[in-house]
């Protein structure tokens, strides 16, 4: 298992080891088997943290398929391996199944099926279970697990979920940025001796909890959005992507939205949010207007949006700009960029004030999503997966903000499979079914 902060390069030493680094600066060398990993590419299989950036195909049975088929496996052999690698990390459809109809937590597992049914000698996983509901991420374990006391592949995971996740690994390799490995060894041993000094560099470690937000006075909750029946089918699907709800959302309060993969989470999101509009029902501000006919410059103003996918929302070139675009109708001059700076300072952006958004870790993206949506000032503030890819330390300054933008009387609603944050933030929570 290989752990560290936020930015110590995880995700870029997996992609090295996949043999898909281009250009940029490197020294050292990688071997796989004593090949350079370009060469080797047939040996390693990869998932990544965004899953949406490796499918390519429409439907979910061919997504399996495509890397059998570029391997040049037998045409005989490959429905048979699609299928068994579909069963084995637990995926709720068949073949057809469109992969644009998929939540993040079904591509993922679509991913991770496509990785296991090349067979690999070592797989690469960068935070597998990270959009899984409990279920499905003690599926993924189940299976990985069974492959890797086999002896049937070398395993190299990056995980944040490592309580759940060390009883799968022999070693713990933990790595500071800019600075190498700071530890190696068996987990238990590097646990016991160190476990303190790691939690607080910013590493998950067991037995190591979310420290509780202070407690602040609160005003009276209003209600500030309402759900009345609102649902969402899309385009020729039997099946509703949102059963019909009905939901308050109220200031001074926290809202976790919980529920298995598919469960609509993520629409629900979309439609409080206003960015999606139902197919029944209607979600209502406190002018009575429904949400999705508020023109954009208006609802930027009252309703700020983190998205399942950050990318999807940055719109300049820095980090800094980023920033500084976020409306407001309360600023004072001046006051936008001292609030960039603080909040760059606390989610430790600042050192990548000036470069592009787009190049950042998966979870410095989340985090600027995060900022971005803060400094609009939103009376709601509506959250998807807020700590994805987040080690202990921005983990902490993303509760704190979160706390004291609910404190400061914001309505804050957020998906997420993170269970330990939801207790930790969380005033009421709403669990949806399948």
């Amino acid at each position: 298992m290989l752990l560290g902060a936020s930015g110590s390069g995880k995700s870029t030493l997996l992609f090295g080891l996949a043999g898909l680094l281009e250009g940029g600066e490197s020294e050292g060398e990688l071997r796989i088997d004593g090949l350079e990993p370009r060469i080797a590419r047939d040996r390693t299989g990869i998932v990544f943290q965004d899953p949406e950036s490796s499918l390519v195909m429409a439907r979910a049975g061919d997504e399996v398929a495509f890397g059998l088929e570029n391997r040049g496996v037998p045409a005989a052999e490959i429905w048979s391996r699609v299928d068994g690698a579909l069963e084995m990390v637990g995926f709720p459809y068949g073949r057809d199944r469109p992969t644009d109809a998929l939540s993040g937590g079904e591509q993922q597992r679509l991913s991770l099926a496509a990785s296991l049914a090349l067979q690999p000698g070592l797989l690469l996983l960068d935070e597998p279970t990270a959009n899984l509901d409990p279920a499905g991420a003690r599926l993924v374990r189940e299976a990985v697990g069974r492959l890797v006391a086999g002896g049937e592949l070398t395993m190299l995971l990056v995980e944040h979920r490592v309580k759940e996740s060390v009883d799968l690994v022999d070693r713990l390799i933990v790595l500071e940025a800019g600075g190498g490995v700071i530890a190696d060894g068996p987990p238990a041993e590097i646990f016991a001796a160190r476990g303190d000094e790691l939690a607080a560099a910013g590493i998950w470690v067991p037995d190591h909890p979310l420290p509780v937000p202070p407690t602040r006075p609160r005003g009276e909750p209003e209600v500030l959005l309402v759900a009345d029946q609102v649902g969402y089918r899309f385009p020729g699907e039997e099946s509703p992507a949102l059963a019909p709800i009905d939901l308050a959302v109220r200031s001074f309060e926290a809202l976790a939205i919980v529920g298995p993969n598919g469960s609509g989470k993520t629409t629900l999101a979309l439609l409080l949010g206003g960015l999606l509009r139902p197919s029944t029902g209607t979600a209502r501000g406190p002018d009575g207007v429904p949400v999705w006919r508020v023109p954009a410059h208006r609802l930027a103003r009252t309703i700020g949006s983190v998205f399942q996918d950050p990318e999807h929302q940055f719109l300049t070139g820095t980090v800094r700009d980023e920033l500084t675009l976020a409306p407001s109708d309360n600023r004072i001059p001046g006051e936008a960029t001292r609030r960039a700076a603080e909040l760059m300072d606390r989610l430790h952006l600042a050192a990548l004030a000036d470069a592009n958004p787009f190049t950042l870790s998966g979870g410095e993206k989340r985090r600027l999503s995060v900022a971005t949506a803060l400094l609009g000032e939103p009376s709601v503030l509506i959250l998807d997966e807020p700590t994805f890819g987040q080690d202990r330390r921005t983990a902490v300054e993303l509760l704190d903000l979160l706390a004291a933008q609910r404190d400061a009387g914001s309505a804050v609603c957020f998906v997420t499979h993170d269970l330990p944050f939801a207790a930790a933030l969380a005033d009421r929570t709403l669990e949806l079914a399948r």
